[in-house]
């Protein structure tokens, strides 16, 4: 029996239909784009994909649903890296049918960038972490709004948070008309909502850090100064496993904390960070890094040093990038940070063990989960 030749099927993907073309080895056109309803494609798949075909596609908000769905049906399912492909997106005369040809050829010639496929738990705990920057969006436009009430009547602040359940007593006697009375109560009700949802995806993230598969790197995050329970969720969801990492360069770069670099005949010049990479990744180093330059001896000492040269933010973006390399040196080895003080990290075990009655939920009282944290990490309890 010949062997069946292999054809590389691109698909532009949309909200509601897919358009897939297909070439061979040879670029030559073995199906002819056509579009596809989204309501029909999985029988579509069926009726005409091969267990020997290749398949390209680009990386979107529905795709994982489409790559899940394609797997059993072809032999490989390759994600494009959407900036990458940018001559699609960029094309003066952008097509549907085009796209999908030029996926499938990109495929076909071994040219197409690649983006890596979470699995289901990591697209789980990334689309939490997502819900939860939605979220303290929403607070933090909730809270403008009450800032714009006291600015626009020329009031003075209440001391403390404004949404304080000790400064309610404070806006129901400020001197506000109908329409601004109106508007503080529904902010309130709003802010109250919403810190009520931001707490039960706080309580499911301190869960998830108890299960598989973030169980084993949890602790060692958590170990580190300046990482709480949800900066430590967040770090995890946007690297998933390190073992995709093999330097520490590469997960720099990957954060978009590296220096851009510019390079032209006998002209060298860096910049800023290149900042293409995971946002959130990026911005819960820097989070990290400010606590870090706060609390931690050894990173004050550093942020110090290079804020009197460089100033603070380029000082903490360079903190931000040394956190990072130690955080690959942690998860790929192991290891216990070196600058990390062990009565440091039994407290911050102990916080881990308390939120949300983690410990209790666990079958656990305190000591006995703070405990197991130190020897999961390698370290016996301070004495």
């Amino acid at each position: 029996m010949a062997a069946v030749e292999p054809r590389f099927v691109g698909m532009d993907l949309h909200r509601h239909d897919v358009v897939v073309g297909a070439v061979d080895a040879q670029q030559a056109i073995v199906l002819p784009p056509q579009r596809v309803p989204l309501r029909r494609f999985s029988a579509w798949a069926q009726r005409h994909l091969a267990a020997t075909d290749q398949v390209a596609v680009e990386a979107t908000t529905n795709t994982w649903a489409l790559h899940d769905l394609l797997t059993p049906h072809v032999a490989s399912i390759h994600v494009a890296h959407p900036q990458k492909v940018r001559w699609i997106a960029h094309a003066k005369v952008k097509h549907d049918q085009r796209d999908a040809l030029v996926l499938a050829r990109l495929l076909a010639a071994n040219l197409l960038p690649e983006v890596w496929v979470p699995p289901p738990p990591v697209r789980q705990l990334r689309s939490l972490i997502v819900h939860r920057q939605h979220l303290t969006q929403q607070r933090r436009a909730a809270k403008n709004r009450l800032r714009g009430v006291l600015f626009r009547l020329n009031l003075p602040s209440p001391p403390g948070d404004l949404a304080a359940a000790a400064n309610r007593a404070w806006w129901q006697a400020a001197p506000l008309n109908a329409v601004e009375r109106l508007r503080v109560q529904h902010d309130l009700a709003t802010l109250d909502h919403v810190d009520g949802q931001i707490d039960e995806v706080n309580a499911t993230l301190a869960q998830l850090s108890v299960a598989d598969p973030w169980r084993p790197a949890a602790p060692f995050l958590l170990q580190m100064p300046g990482i709480g329970l949800v900066t430590a969720m967040t770090i995890l969801s946007a690297i998933g496993d390190i073992r995709r990492f093999p330097t520490p360069k590469t997960l720099v770069g990957y954060a978009g904390l590296g220096v851009s670099l510019y390079a032209s005949g006998q002209t060298t010049r860096s910049g800023g960070i290149t900042k293409q990479g995971r946002r959130e990744l990026r911005t819960a180093l820097i989070q990290a890094a400010w606590v870090a330059v706060r609390f931690a001896p050894a990173w004050q000492a550093r942020f110090r040093a290079l804020q009197s040269r460089k100033g603070p933010q380029i000082a903490i973006t360079i903190i931000a990038r040394k956190i990072l390399v130690v955080i690959w040196h942690v998860l790929t080895h192991r290891a216990i940070d070196r600058n990390a003080d062990p009565r440091a990290i039994q407290r911050a075990f102990l916080d881990w063990a308390t939120q949300h009655r983690l410990a209790t939920s666990q079958g656990l009282s305190r000591a006995q989960f703070v405990q197991q944290a130190l020897l999961q990490i390698g370290l016996h309890s301070p004495a």
